[in-house]
């Protein structure tokens, strides 16, 4: 079943006269459970289509279906509640909130779905002992290295159960190491909880986890095929 599906998408930003078309007819769609990689140079459009699949932002033309649901033409409410219901991100620079600690930015959105004090007790234990944090759900971000910080990004991220997780560069502010470890942790998580991820990349390091890649050049799609042998699976 697809997870998502974008049909003949375009994306074209205004500002003032100059118009600057960011996707120029994407199609794609994406199965449940992939491990999926958004390849492509910067200015190539995988940011911008992951906004779109994320929710985020609208397409000037083309459709985007989230879980069967055309997306496209919501308002911003009811795309805030797509996005709260089946959607979890994982950023570039993290954005946790710097004055919770990660039990607490790893409970926010459980708060936020209206979720009992001891179903997110035991949700976000279970979490960041997935991520191998249970010993800092006590620290605050500036008490964690990136790495960590990141891996509390993935345990928010998963705290909803959603349908599909969508990471931007995700190691780009991690060192080999972290980001490696960031990657397999991803990886694993896939494999067992059968969430799909797409991730926007343009490292090569992070590339050899995917199991799909989708190459995008000049807003369009280049290439739509396997990945990689997978290291983690």
């Amino acid at each position: 079943m697809e997870v998502t599906k974008v049909t003949n998408v375009t994306r074209v930003y205004k500002i003032g006269s100059v118009e600057t078309q960011a996707l120029r007819g994407v199609s794609l769609s994406i199965e449940n459970g992939e491990f999926t990689a958004l390849v492509g140079p910067s200015g190539s459009g995988k940011t911008t289509l992951l906004q779109l699949i994320g929710c985020l932002d609208q397409p000037t033309s083309g459709q985007v279906f989230v879980n069967g649901q055309d997306v496209s033409r919501l308002n911003r409410n009811q795309r805030a509640d797509v996005r709260r219901s089946a959607i979890g991100f994982i950023f570039q620079f993290f954005a946790l909130i710097p004055t919770l600690t990660a039990y607490e930015n790893v409970e926010m959105p459980l708060l936020l779905v209206g979720k009992s004090a001891a179903e997110r007790k035991q949700r976000v234990a279970e979490l960041l002992e997935s991520v191998g944090l249970a010993d800092r759900a006590r620290h605050r971000p500036d008490q964690l290295s990136g790495g960590e910080q990141q891996r509390v990004a993935i345990a928010r991220a998963l705290a909803t159960n959603p349908s599909m997780i969508l990471a931007d560069e995700p190691t780009a502010n991690l060192d080999t190491a972290n980001g490696q470890q960031v990657m397999e942790i991803m990886t694993r998580l896939n494999q067992e909880t059968g969430v799909t991820f797409i991730f926007a990349t343009h490292d090569p390091r992070v590339i050899k986890y995917a199991r799909r890649a989708i190459t995008l050049r000049d807003g369009l799609v280049a290439e739509n095929g396997a990945g990689p042998a997978n290291p983690g699976g």
